[in-house]
């Protein structure tokens, strides 16, 4: 009866995990689009930067009031985490550079290509296999991306490279921070600390070299008690999606992960149609992102069940049970892509 209670839990939590993860990444991506296409920001890396500052002080703060902990800082920190900073600074960077050249639906259509990367990379680097079932459903996807994207009336080369560079970055982030969060003294929240901390100084001075870091200091709508809600409320949501990641790969596998997020990119690319102003319809384009959702759709009830055996993910100790309950709650309050 117990081992029964601890396989429910374990399955309410992967399931509650996955839900807070495709809130925040649905919620951060309408308001990053708001600033950088309502208000047009000039500066993407600049709001990934005050999401990576976000992410510092918060951690920090509720680590010296013992809210959270992890590991101190030492020189194994670079060995335990490398190369997740890297997939951390260029995921940010082309997630908000595409979110900004391309409207809404194209963006979570070439998306899809995560999924086809995540399983490739874990094939690779985690030794996963897969069903014919399940690869079938993921060559359904990448055709209606491709449908879609071949009859995009608003092509920008610049934006679909960025996007599928988004693509690459998400996929090893993912399969990565599996890898990361089974290391001993690190943790979820040390997982975060870090990448933040250790890149974005390299970001900052990136951004004044290349004149970006300027451009946002000069922009207008710093006078706007409104634009400045809406960048505030993005870099803590900057905090509150990479912690939903790592909870969601916590409790879930890296591939599951990217499902959750083909699934939350339904509602997004159908609400992309009516927000943004950017979205111009076409039948082929129209049809091709339905078939990724219908793909999308199959592939996850795939993969949810095939990962409904007791065996497939560790039970969660009591002791961090506590824990995740806590911050979930307390980074709801902050919601806000």
């Amino acid at each position: 009866m117990i081992l029964n209670e601890d396989i429910k839990h374990a399955r309410r939590m992967k399931f509650l995990s996955a839900a807070f993860y495709a809130f925040s990444s649905f919620f951060i991506i309408v308001v990053n689009k708001s600033i950088l296409t309502h208000y047009r920001f000039p500066s993407y890396m600049f709001l990934g930067i005050g999401q990576m500052a976000a992410t510092i002080v918060i951690l920090y703060v509720a680590k010296m009031n013992k809210v959270v902990s992890f590991q101190d800082f030492d020189r194994s920190i670079f060995k335990k985490i490398f190369p997740l900073p890297l997939l951390y600074v260029g995921n940010h960077v082309t997630g908000l550079g595409g979110t900004k050249k391309l409207s809404l639906p194209m963006f979570t259509v070439l998306r899809k290509f995560t999924i086809l990367l995540t399983m490739i990379m874990e094939s690779r680097i985690l030794r996963k296999s897969f069903s014919p079932s399940l690869v079938c459903s993921v060559l359904a996807i990448v055709l209606g991306a491709l449908v879609a994207a071949s009859s995009d009336l608003s092509f920008n080369a610049e934006g679909y490279t960025f996007v599928l560079l988004n693509d690459f970055f998400t996929a090893a982030s993912g399969v990565y921070t599996k890898k990361t969060l089974g290391m001993e003294g690190l943790g979820k929240y040390g997982v975060l600390f870090y990448n933040a901390l250790i890149i974005i100084i390299p970001t900052l001075l990136a951004s004044a070299y290349t004149g970006d870091l300027q451009k946002a200091l000069s922009f207008d709508g710093w006078l706007s008690l409104t634009f400045i809600f809406y960048f505030l409320l993005s870099c803590v949501m900057g905090f509150i999606l990479m912690y939903s990641i790592i909870l969601c790969s916590y409790y879930n596998t890296a591939l599951t992960t990217t499902v959750v997020g083909a699934i939350k990119n339904v509602a997004v690319a159908y609400v992309g149609i009516f927000i943004g102003g950017d979205y111009v319809f076409s039948w082929p384009n129209f049809i091709g992102l339905n078939i990724c959702v219908s793909a999308g759709l199959i592939y996850s009830y795939i993969t949810f069940n095939s990962s409904n055996s007791p065996s497939s993910e560790p039970i969660m100790k009591p002791v961090e049970e506590k824990v995740v309950v806590h911050i979930t709650g307390h980074t709801g309050g902050l919601e806000k892509t």
